[in-house]
């Protein structure tokens, strides 16, 4: 069961669909294994997990504008956390099975990729939700000073 969010705000219209063979050949390999085969970094390795510069996350695949540092905290998980994703139009929520244990994985919905899970131990007065995402899944468009 697939389950999809949806909220007014701009993503691409259209979805970016490439063969395996084409990301492998545009993808670094740690971004290929966690963006398309479901992969996830190492806790406390991805350059993101401290980072508190403001401005904007991105789908290292695509572009897409996915969470804002103004939605991130340290849950001291070893991975990114945010609250929300800045725009929930460009992010699709479907049921994960594997590995012995129900989870929500989140997938970019312009490009496909693999971004991490959704749990439900986030902070209580944002909404209590904790976006856990690969920091290899994301690049930060810095805000200007």
């Amino acid at each position: 069961t697939n389950i999809v969010l949806t909220a007014t705000a701009a993503v691409t219209n259209d979805s970016i669909t490439k063969s395996n063979d084409d990301w492998k050949k545009e993808l670094p390999p740690d971004v290929y294994h966690v963006t398309r085969e479901g992969g996830t970094e190492t806790p406390f390795t991805g350059k993101y997990v401290d980072t508190e510069t403001p401005g904007m996350y991105q789908c290292f695949s695509c572009g897409a504008q996915l969470f804002s540092s103004e939605t991130k905290f340290h849950s001291g998980t070893g991975w990114p956390s945010f609250t929300d994703p800045a725009n929930l139009e460009a992010v699709e929520l479907r049921s994960d099975d594997s590995l012995g244990m129900h989870r929500t994985e989140v997938i970019c919905k312009n490009c496909g990729a693999h971004l991490g899970h959704v749990f439900d131990d986030g902070p209580a007065d944002k909404g209590g939700k904790r976006y856990c995402i690969n920091s290899c899944a994301l690049k930060l468009e810095e805000k200007p000073s």
